[in-house]
């Protein structure tokens, strides 16, 4: 297990101390994950596929310590997967369902998290329907607390976009510079998309494509670092990976697309559209998948699909995490140092 991660991550230039009036008051540093930071979180993943393959599976990097999993909104994937993390590094969860709590009675986010801090909480990990949810639970927690976002609104999904990067990596080795990545599908709304964007250009990937109806793409989608395509055949034309997008109706005001049919016949995903990709391209969706919808079944299930790789992978990227963000808190309890706000996405 690598032992120098703790002061790598602890040494980062938003540590930040302010005033002594409330201790958990602090300056809130929310700055993109430098590559050295992204290659460390894929680094220490790779040590940890091996944990999910044993008969048992535990190691006790988070013995004694307590997660309570904060998810405001549904989640498969994201929730099983952290959860499952947490478990196989020997932490105690909690797994806080909105429906079933105080919210119901009208009590407030904050007051919320003051009433679970007050539980001695050592970490959070949110997921919440409204962007910048995260942060503002980061900046109004207990210093001692740790809070790692699964996902907030529209703004960033980033253990989605490691666990992607983790799998391109694993699918095509370690030189992005020489690939050709193509996003399609509902960029507008979605937060991977952000976080995938960022994280491939950090990566220096060769060519990074969207790939989408004009609807469904941002107006300053070109200021992102990325191409921008309106025809899925030109857009995936000689692409080593394509990653497939679910269309967002929920977060989707208007009518942005005429109906879901003629967005498959336009941009679903086909073995007729994909000849125009690499004979070796690597097929991706973070999920949901809709079928007959973003892609065809043979796509889905097909030889160049790595989609339950990926959830394979996102098990050993957020063990990763989790022991990353417990090391650097570890380390900034030792010094006696206020808050270290990581990268934009984790706080420890």
């Amino acid at each position: 297990m690598p032992t120098s991660a703790s002061a790598r991550v602890s040494s980062s230039p938003c540590s930040a101390r302010q005033g002594a009036a409330r201790p958990r008051q602090r300056t809130a540093c929310f700055r993109p994950l430098a590559r050295e930071e992204v290659e460390l979180i894929l680094d220490t993943a790779d040590s940890f596929l091996e944990v999910s393959r044993r008969e048992i599976k535990k190691v006790p990097t988070l013995r004694g310590r307590t997660v309570v999993n904060f998810f405001h909104e549904p989640s498969t994937r994201t929730r099983i997967s952290f959860e499952l993390a947490e478990k196989r590094l020997s932490a105690d969860t909690v797994s806080f369902s909105v429906s079933t709590s105080s919210f119901t009675k009208g009590e407030t986010l904050l007051d919320t998290l003051r009433n679970i801090e007050a539980m001695h909480s050592d970490m959070f990990v949110v997921r919440h329907a409204q962007s910048g949810a995260a942060h503002f639970i980061a900046e109004h927690a207990a210093p001692r607390v740790s809070v790692i976002n699964a996902g907030d609104g529209r703004h960033a999904h980033p253990t989605q976009a490691m666990l992607d990067m983790f799998t391109i990596r694993r699918a095509k080795g370690p030189d992005f510079g020489r690939l050709r990545v193509a996003i399609v599908g509902d960029i507008m709304h979605s937060r991977v998309a952000r976080s995938q964007i960022h994280a491939l250009n950090v990566l220096n990937t060769g060519e990074v494509r969207v790939v989408a109806p004009k609807t469904l793409v941002p107006a300053d989608a070109g200021a992102l670092g990325v191409h921008v395509y309106h025809d899925l055949r030109a857009g995936i034309a000689d692409a080593d990976v394509v990653i497939m997008l679910r269309l967002q109706r929920e977060r989707m005001q208007g009518a942005l697309l005429p109906s879901e049919h003629e967005y498959y016949e336009l941009f679903g995903v086909t073995e007729e559209k994909l000849a125009y990709a690499r004979p070796d391209v690597t097929i991706m969706h973070p999920g949901p998948i809709n079928r007959g919808v973003e892609l065809t079944s043979d796509v889905a299930d097909g030889p160049n699909s790595c989609i339950l790789q990926q959830v394979t992978n996102g098990l050993a990227v957020r063990m990763a995490v989790l022991f990353l963000v417990n090391q650097a808190a570890a380390v900034q309890a030792k010094e006696q140092k206020s808050v270290i706000q990581w990268s934009g996405y984790i706080r420890a």
